[in-house]
């Protein structure tokens, strides 16, 4: 997994005096964690804390993760007050997530609702998916529809119901088209940069404090082939 420990202007997508929305690399961190590895938090905060030339420390939290090897749109509260809404908000499932995701060419649904049920297994840091409903597995739901055919694969768009550990990874697995360089969970080969084309695509949310709706969107790497070719 590389590991792109600088942040750039051109990250950002949205910003105001309450948050700041990025699209994140492959390979970034979102926050600090056992490697050790500079997050995003951190490098926000040091840009910040530069351009704005603020003399103490930045405010900055985590409103909610994407995985490491995943692309796209990540929110941070620049105040306590927009960090507590925002919370808030995505406990109480107010902010639409929209992700896009290549998988391979296999024959499935147009479109379909996919329940399951994950447990996260510790160890591995990997969900394990059931059927129906098992001790200390959580329900799983997520709507996808085929939006784009390429060559050898397929664009799905997915709206998130639940917000599980790995949940969009695992569940595509299940249905026999794990994501495209998505080793833990089943596809046949790693992407060069050691990502997964999964990309937090949209998001869809009344701003914690102005109260206007927003609509983000993020574009897709620019450095992939395969990526650029979903969004041409």
């Amino acid at each position: 997994m590389q590991n792109p420990a600088n942040f750039s202007e051109s990250q950002i997508v949205f910003e105001d005096n309450h948050i700041i929305v990025v699209n994140k690399k492959v390979g970034q961190l979102v926050q600090g964690d056992k490697t050790g590895d500079e997050s995003l938090l951190e490098l926000i905060k040091n840009f910040i804390k530069i351009r704005d030339q603020k003399p103490g420390n930045v405010f900055l939290g985590l409103v909610h993760r994407i995985d490491r090897p995943t692309s796209g749109l990540v929110i941070y509260a620049k105040t306590s007050k927009a960090l507590s809404r925002l919370t808030q908000m995505v406990k109480n499932r107010e902010v639409k997530k929209t992700y896009w995701a290549v998988v391979a060419k296999e024959m499935i649904p147009q479109s379909q609702r996919l329940i399951h049920y994950l447990k996260k297994n510790e160890k591995t840091n990997k969900a394990t998916v059931f059927p129906k409903p098992t001790e200390g597995a959580k329900e799983s739901i997520l709507n996808y529809k085929v939006i784009k055919y390429l060559d050898n694969f397929q664009l799905l768009e997915i709206d998130l119901e639940t917000g599980r550990h790995h949940q969009i990874r695992a569940q595509l697995s299940k249905i026999g088209v794990p994501i495209k360089g998505d080793l833990k969970y089943g596809s046949p080969r790693s992407n060069q940069d050691g990502g997964i084309h999964l990309h937090a695509r949209k998001l869809e949310l009344i701003h914690p404090v102005t109260k206007e709706n927003l609509e983000i969107v993020a574009a897709v790497p620019q450095n992939d082939a395969v990526w650029k070719a979903c969004d041409a």
